[in-house]
């Protein structure tokens, strides 16, 4: 039994140690993976200064929701309403984004979807209107308009369930 009380200890005291060794160099690597995965983020974030993710969704509640919408300014998620052609429509609802990352984005609609429209969510700036804050963008305007990444609309096209 004596023997057996010293093994244990033995194995206790030799578990204990490794612990206190190995847990500074896990926590040591741990500190490198968050830098890394840092780093990832910083190059995606830069590689998507301007998007939005959407999905098909329902739209029974008379919202639609963008679930992440990254933008270089503060402005506005617009929903156009649009077709197989992929061209803005009129606009059915609108809600403000700030500078930055903004995630599960719901805009109210000004008017009823059924199942099977399809909805253009695109990012607009806060430029060139007369009041800041005030959602002042008509179909072809300039005030308030759609912001562009390397010349291209920056949209996600979701459809109504």
């Amino acid at each position: 039994m004596n023997k057996r009380v010293k093994t244990s200890a033995f194995l206790a005291s030799a578990l204990v140690a490794g612990a206190f060794i190995a847990g500074p160099a896990m926590a040591d690597d741990h500190g490198k993976m968050d830098d890394m995965a840092k780093g990832s983020m910083e190059k995606m974030g830069k590689m998507h200064d301007l998007a939005v993710w959407g999905s098909d969704q329902s739209m029974a509640d008379g919202t639609v929701t963008a679930k992440k919408v990254n933008t270089t300014q503060n402005g506005w998620l617009v929903v156009h309403r649009t077709a197989d052609g992929m061209k803005p429509g009129p606009v059915v609802g609108y809600a403000p984004l700030k500078k930055g990352s903004n995630m599960d984005v719901a805009a109210i609609l000004t008017e009823q979807v059924k199942a099977g429209d399809k909805l253009m969510l695109m990012v607009h700036g806060e430029d060139g209107g007369m009041k800041t804050g005030a959602f002042e963008y008509t179909l072809g305007a300039k005030e308030d308009g759609p912001l562009k990444a390397d010349g291209k609309l920056v949209m996600a096209v979701v459809t109504a369930k």
